[in-house]
């Protein structure tokens, strides 16, 4: 039973066609997780489409739009199971237009597999994918070098890219002689869940094996319940069925709740995970749930439920620390960027920067700056242009992350640290 094993949530990351979404489908595809005959019936689609050699990705690539244009827009979820532990996984858009969607899928991950393809090496989606891993909290990642077949297999193509790799991974803040690196073709099928004959230079774990080292994440069941929505689905005879993850504390059926930012309450009617009936669902468990006095009308992506006896609270206005990616220019006060929180996408106003610090010791470098430039560390002030949930990051870890975007970029990623309750 999947439930006995240990459950983790694992995203796949990295540069447009890179290769995520075909090794997802090949690994799901030679672990028995989804029938010959679907990957068929891909395979047929693909040709027709002009896309052979996309049978794989289809797998998770379920929206037409996406087919047709061969790109992965929203968030898709699966399930798999190793001899040790039981995975969901999610396949995390590389287009640059949809990192916002990989915000989202990024922050549910207990740990993450960074595909950067052999042929093309390190990209810049490469590295804001790797920052946003590193900024959002994920502890634990390996790298898929992709796409070995189009170098012929060649070690030192592998050994180059392994060696930017590196250089980044340190510069982010991952240890890097944690992280495994493997060589893999996932059209082909080297080295994702079987050996590959074509390098026997390679002498360590094939993917399969290298997600059996992940460790699940803790479990913060001793906090209040919090879960962030994702979306909310009419089905019939059912109504109102909220999606979301679970991030902190225990939801239990017949449990009392509360929507916010609107205070609406309610009470847990039925829980359910990968179309199995739940009693409690825990940390990590993505879940659909339908609850009593709750309609269609009274929740929505980005609103938070937790418990009526400790609900969290919208912020008049917060402090966060942040470290600045990329922007044209400069960020100044009274700059109002869109704040990317959970699942919620709020405008917000930097109302002030409060000090620029050291992004490795946290000391103050200078006090109230005029301006941060890409690559500052800072404490900022900011007030949300409506009623937003965030929570301090030493009370409430996974409800602190934030990523700032504008432009179709991520501007800076951090967290909050402290709040002022409406």
């Amino acid at each position: 039973m999947a439930d006995k094993k240990p459950h983790i949530n694992l995203v796949f990351i990295g540069h447009v066609d890179h290769g995520k979404s075909t090794t997802v489908g090949r690994l799901l595809f030679d672990t028995g997780s989804i029938e010959a005959t679907e990957l068929e019936k891909h395979k047929k689609e693909a040709q027709e489409l002009g896309k052979a050699g996309f049978e794989f990705a289809f797998v998770m690539d379920k929206v037409k739009e996406e087919r047709e244009r061969g790109v992965t827009i929203n968030l898709a979820y699966k399930r798999f199971e190793t001899q040790k532990n039981y995975f969901t996984i999610i396949d995390a858009p590389g287009h640059k237009d949809f990192i916002k969607n990989m915000i989202t899928g990024t922050s549910q991950a207990d740990a993450a597999v960074l595909c950067v393809a052999a042929n093309d090496g390190v990209m810049e989606q490469t590295r804001e994918h790797l920052f946003l891993a590193k900024t959002l909290g994920i502890p634990q990642i390996m790298i898929a070098i992709t796409k070995m077949d189009i170098v012929k297999y060649d070690q030192g193509k592998f050994n180059a890219v392994k060696d930017d790799m590196v250089k980044l991974l340190g510069s982010v803040g991952y240890k890097a002689d944690e992280v495994k690196f493997i060589p893999t073709a996932a059209l082909k099928g080297d080295n994702v869940a079987k050996k590959s004959e074509n390098m026997s230079w390679y002498t360590g774990p094939i993917l399969l094996e290298a997600l059996d080292d992940f460790k699940p994440g803790e479990k913060p069941t001793n906090l209040p319940l919090r879960m962030p929505i994702q979306d909310v689905y009419t089905i019939k005879g059912i109504g109102a069925v909220p999606v979301g993850r679970i991030e902190t504390g225990i939801m239990k059926v017949n449990q009392k709740v509360v929507v916010m930012p609107s205070g609406k309450p309610g009470e847990i009617k039925s829980i359910e995970m990968h179309h199995e009936q739940m009693q409690q669902a825990e940390p990590g468990d993505n879940v659909g749930i339908n609850v009593r006095g709750i309609g269609k009308e009274d929740v929505r992506r980005g609103d938070v439920l937790g418990p009526a006896d400790n609900p969290p609270k919208p912020v008049k206005e917060f402090q966060a620390q942040i470290i600045v990616l990329s922007h044209p220019t400069v960020v100044t006060a009274g700059y109002c960027p869109v704040f990317h929180v959970n699942t919620a996408q709020v405008s917000c106003t930097i109302k002030k920067l409060d000090k620029k610090i050291d992004p490795r010791t946290g000391a103050t470098v200078q006090e109230n700056p005029d301006f941060l430039k890409p690559g500052d560390a800072a404490i900022i002030t900011v007030e949300p242009t409506r009623p937003l949930i965030i929570e301090e990051a030493d009370k409430v870890p996974q409800m602190s992350k934030l990523a700032i975007r504008d432009m179709g970029r991520t501007v800076a990623a951090g967290r909050c640290i402290k709040v002022v309750p409406k």
